[in-house]
């Protein structure tokens, strides 16, 4: 991990671990909630069990949380994590009705909560595209150690004979 990273990483990975671990303490009511508000938004998750949709959500962000706040995780591989992450977030602002003013992408009192999820979306493809420049500027400068030194080698290879 880049240290510059480490902010940014530990910021947003405690406040997603956290909201991970309520998130498996949550009662039926809540877990029903999630669910509707998710399912609302992805048809699809609407034949899932509340409780048991609530506790995979759960899992993935404690799961996300805690990679965030690794060091040893590549800030590439969890820049695409958080960014696919803020993205389904932003999937919700988009498809569940009341959450924008109509006609507009300007979010309504009850939208905000989930608009400004954009930073996660914006802090993922950071992470992301720094993560493979930084991996991009490594892997060029190992190559170019090689290419001299073998360039040095046949270089004294010739001149030795």
């Amino acid at each position: 991990m880049n240290l510059t990273h480490a902010p940014l990483r530990l910021a947003t990975g405690a406040f997603i671990l956290n909201s991970g671990l309520t998130k498996l303490g949550a009662d039926q009511a809540t877990a029903e909630q999630l669910h509707g508000f998710a399912s609302t938004a992805y048809p699809a998750l609407a034949g899932q069990q509340p409780a048991a949709f609530t506790k995979r959500l759960a899992i993935v962000e404690i799961a996300l949380g805690t990679a965030l706040m690794t060091p040893k995780v590549p800030s590439a591989l969890v820049g695409v994590a958080l960014t696919g992450f803020g993205a389904g977030l932003l999937g919700l602002y988009a498809r569940v009705p009341g959450m924008r003013q109509p006609g507009s992408i300007r979010p309504t009192a009850d939208g905000t909560a989930l608009a400004k999820d954009v930073w996660l979306v914006g802090a993922g493809a950071t992470l992301t595209l720094q993560g493979f420049v930084n991996g991009t500027k490594r892997a060029g400068r190992a190559t170019k150690k090689k290419l001299n030194a073998a360039a040095g080698a046949a270089h004294d290879a010739v001149t030795s004979s």
